[in-house]
């Protein structure tokens, strides 16, 4: 069942989500996020933007989220993407339901371009992105450290309107 995120999520969210930061470089912090930071964190994104979790006989096993992607007031628009599924719940199509979802949900909301930035070594997260719709339109080169490796990020990006997906064209 996908449904609104609520602040009584935080828990098994930041369960989910410290396992990527304590095991991978597909999440650049370095230190796990308390529940209570997590809280925060989805009180202040799940205000402005969509925040979804998928949950099955009362397990979260996934979620995914919108936010602000720069602070700036003309970046209203565009909103970053962010989903993270238990690792024991991946392959079975939830990311997809969930992003589906969430991109509905952000078209309706007015939103009209969704970035998501992936590390590029994240083979599996791109090319979930580009199933979906999305275009690579950034490559930075040597951005991120972590686990003592320094790492690319590449965006990807989804322009909706009028409740349509538009290609991106890139060079």
């Amino acid at each position: 069942m996908i449904r609104p995120v609520t602040a009584a999520d935080a828990a098994a969210i930041a369960a989910i989500y410290n396992e990527y930061v304590r095991h991978t470089t597909i999440s650049f912090e370095t230190e796990p996020l308390p529940p209570e930071a997590m809280r925060a964190r989805i009180e202040e994104y799940a205000a402005r933007c969509p925040y979804l979790v998928d949950e099955e006989n009362g397990i979260i096993t996934g979620y995914c989220c919108a936010h602000p992607w720069k602070e700036r007031a003309a970046y209203f628009r565009t909103w970053e993407t962010t989903v993270y599924l238990h690792p024991q719940h991946q392959g079975r199509g939830i990311g997809t339901r969930l992003m589906q979802e969430l991109i509905g949900r952000c078209c309706a909301a007015g939103c009209h371009a969704l970035i998501a930035c992936i590390t590029a070594d994240n083979t599996a997260s791109r090319e979930f992105h580009r199933r979906l719709g999305f275009s690579q339109v950034s490559h930075f080169h040597q951005v991120g450290c972590k686990f003592d490796r320094l790492l690319d990020v590449v965006d990807y990006q989804m322009l909706l309107r009028g409740g349509n997906i538009i290609p991106v064209h890139t060079p």
